[in-house]
């Protein structure tokens, strides 16, 4: 068996697992847009997270600090910001997946350096 690298992978699949299910648990499944976008951006999230926590790697990381900044941008670009619930489970999930991807690539030793070596 494999171990995880980070303990932040395993959260942010759950979290991804809880974006794919919240529409129908928080009830605003009927809201196509919501439940849409927040089940899209949680099944790329478990998909991310579970792929870092085979083969970790800061690209992996930053593309969780991508779905997380998008997941808070979501409900006012889609216009689902009036519905509480989506509103609240995307600017929450989305600052936690996003903190806990920077957390990852200020930690990681591995891939503090990453944007030097790709792209500075």
């Amino acid at each position: 068996m494999t171990r995880v690298k980070h303990w932040q992978d395993p959260v942010n699949a759950l979290v991804g697992a809880w974006l794919v299910l919240s529409p129908w648990i928080l009830g605003f499944h009927t809201l196509v847009s919501a439940a849409a976008t927040t089940a899209a951006v949680g099944a790329l999230l478990l998909a991310t997270s579970i792929g870092a926590m085979q083969f970790p790697q800061a690209w992996e990381e930053w593309l969780d600090v991508v779905l997380g900044v998008a997941l808070m941008l979501l409900p006012p670009l889609f216009g689902f910001d009036d519905v509480q619930r989506a509103l609240q489970n995307a600017l929450v999930c989305g600052a936690i997946v996003t903190f806990l991807a920077l957390w990852v690539l200020a930690t990681d030793d591995g891939m503090a350096g990453w944007w030097e070596r790709n792209v500075g």
